[in-house]
């Protein structure tokens, strides 16, 4: 069986499988069905393992074994293998979510909180910051950071970023309509369809001659935004700074540009 090994490698990555089950999966596709021994020479894989990788597989799905003699296994088609997976995965999320939810009201949680607020009391709070990297963790602190927002929020960056990232712009609208102030002071250049669509959603939108991309809750926390938005995901990163002397700073700066507009 000729089969190049960047394709084997996707397939092992896609499907999550070892080398030796990748081999013998591919093998029985090409054959469609085989003996132990057929498989063994196809795929390349030593007859000693075939059995046990061939087990692994109807496992997991991939094979069905056929009856009578000699042995002989089909190959699942990868449609419907896909699904299965597909399936799964939901699956285990679900459960993995249902668990987390119920995780707060254990003990085991308050005790590791208690842990943390206890830990934190000696902490000066200009001490209480630090730098963000990755997208994934970048977002999910901005998210956090929004929706603790109590009275204000002040946004500086392009509109594309707040138009593209859909979950954010409905984090804005929802506290909102809590009665939070949210003030967006839009920049960047050939922008004019992305503020009209923001100006649609938000209402307290302007076009500000601000650089830089930072948002500021309750003029308590700061969050910047350190590389440009077209940076790769693993370069995302943000600096964020718990400083009431510092973000009511910047806030006073905010508030000349957003007045003099």
């Amino acid at each position: 069986m000729i089969v190049k090994n960047d394709l084997l490698k996707k397939i092992r990555d896609f499907f999550n499988l070892n080398i030796y089950e990748t081999k013998v999966w591919v093998a029985l596709l090409s054959e469609g069905m085989a003996t132990v021994g057929e498989i063994a020479e196809i795929s390349g894989v030593p007859r000693s393992r075939t059995y046990d990788v061939l087990e692994s597989l109807e496992k997991q799905g991939f094979t069905i074994q056929k009856m009578g003699k000699p042995v002989k296994y089909l190959a699942v088609r990868p449609e419907v293998v896909l699904e299965r997976l597909k399936h799964n995965i939901s699956k285990e999320a679900d459960e993995k979510t249902e668990l987390l939810a119920n995780i707060k009201s254990t003990p085991e949680y308050k005790e590791i909180d208690l842990l943390h607020k206890q830990g934190i009391k000696p902490i000066r709070v200009e001490d209480l910051s630090g730098m963000i990297s990755g997208r994934s963790n970048f977002y999910s602190f901005l998210h956090e950071l929004i929706n603790n927002a109590s009275n204000e929020l002040i946004v500086i960056a392009p509109a594309s970023i707040l138009t593209k990232k859909t979950k954010i712009l409905r984090q804005l609208k929802e506290i909102s309509k809590k009665g939070v102030s949210v003030k967006i002071g839009v920049n960047g250049k050939n922008e004019d369809a992305d503020e009209k669509e923001l100006e649609n959603e938000i209402e307290n939108i302007r076009k500000m001659n601000v650089d830089g991309k930072f948002f500021i809750a309750d003029r308590k926390k700061v969050l910047f935004v350190l590389n440009p938005e077209n940076a790769d995901e693993d370069q995302d990163k943000g600096v964020w700074i718990n400083s009431e002397f510092f973000a009511n700073s910047i806030s006073s700066l905010f508030d000349v540009a957003w007045k003099g507009k």
